[in-house]
């Protein structure tokens, strides 16, 4: 399942990689990015050295993560053109700051920041609630949802549309290994699907998303998720971010929150314990 990005390739082998990814032909992406195919053709096989603005209009029409572009520029024989802060750099100030408002302005809900992997960046207070009973090693940093979630000393044991849910995370992670490649979300989806778990379940005839349904004290709780993220990123890390936020999928879980008389003051982890 993992499959190795980061190689000797050289820089056309890596675009022919990612144009078959994305299921074109030359001539789609010759279309799209104004390139003539006999260029194109040129650069894939060699014969040609993509300019720095090529290779840029190129990843941009594959959809080409900025983390995965650094490589392609780096298999050319460029300088990575984007750089990768830290998230608590002076550069960063404004992004982290605006995570935070959105982690604070969703309480009482549940709302996480996450990077490609599905590493806990920050989180705000509400997130407290659904973590009760999990291992203390499943909450060590740098703390992964999706190992949370399914692991048996995590959430799985309160889940209970385990099935569905399995289901559904997995997939998540399919899709963005299949669309980045990146081997550590390979080892990931390998991880998490070794994890014991039921099979898929039919979708309930009243459900308009796949819910989280968990247990909590006596109640089961319902939440659906809405991820957003900075599409308009230049740095790596920035591109890597988003959150996710949960909401409450029926009346007695809004009921629940609404009542919970939380806190929405700060809960920052930076990917450990709050």
């Amino acid at each position: 399942m993992t499959m190795k990005v980061q190689d000797d390739a050289p820089v056309g082998a890596l675009l022919k990689r990612w144009r078959e990814r994305r299921r074109l032909t030359q001539m789609q992406l010759a279309l799209d990015t104004e390139v003539s195919a006999r260029h194109l053709s040129f650069v894939e096989t060699g014969r040609s050295r993509p300019t720095p603005n090529m290779i840029d209009r190129l990843a941009a029409s594959l959809e080409v993560p900025l983390r995965e572009r650094n490589e392609l520029f780096l298999a050319a024989g460029y300088a990575p053109q984007y750089l990768e802060r830290d998230l608590r750099s002076p550069e960063l100030h404004a992004i982290a700051d605006a995570f935070r408002v959105l982690l604070d302005a969703h309480m009482p809900h549940p709302a996480l920041v996450l990077d490609r992997w599905w590493n806990v960046v920050d989180r705000n207070a509400a997130t407290d609630l659904l973590l009760a009973g999990c291992a203390d090693h499943l909450l060590e940093p740098p703390v992964n949802a999706v190992r949370l979630s399914l692991h048996p000393d995590g959430l799985a044991p309160r889940i209970r549309n385990l099935g569905q849910w399995r289901s559904f995370l997995l997939g998540q992670v399919r899709h963005r290994f299949e669309r980045t490649a990146d081997p550590q979300l390979g080892e990931l989806l390998e991880e998490a699907g070794r994890y014991p778990g039921p099979d898929a379940e039919r979708a309930a005839p009243r459900d308009v998303v796949v819910p989280l349904r968990l247990s909590v004290g006596d109640e089961e709780l319902s939440f659906f998720s809405i991820a957003a993220s900075v599409v308009s990123a230049m740095d790596v890390t920035v591109d890597d971010l988003h959150i996710e936020a949960f909401y409450p999928a029926d009346a007695t879980t809004a009921a629940a929150f609404t009542g919970s008389g939380m806190d929405p003051g700060c809960s920052r982890t930076d990917g450990s314990r709050g």
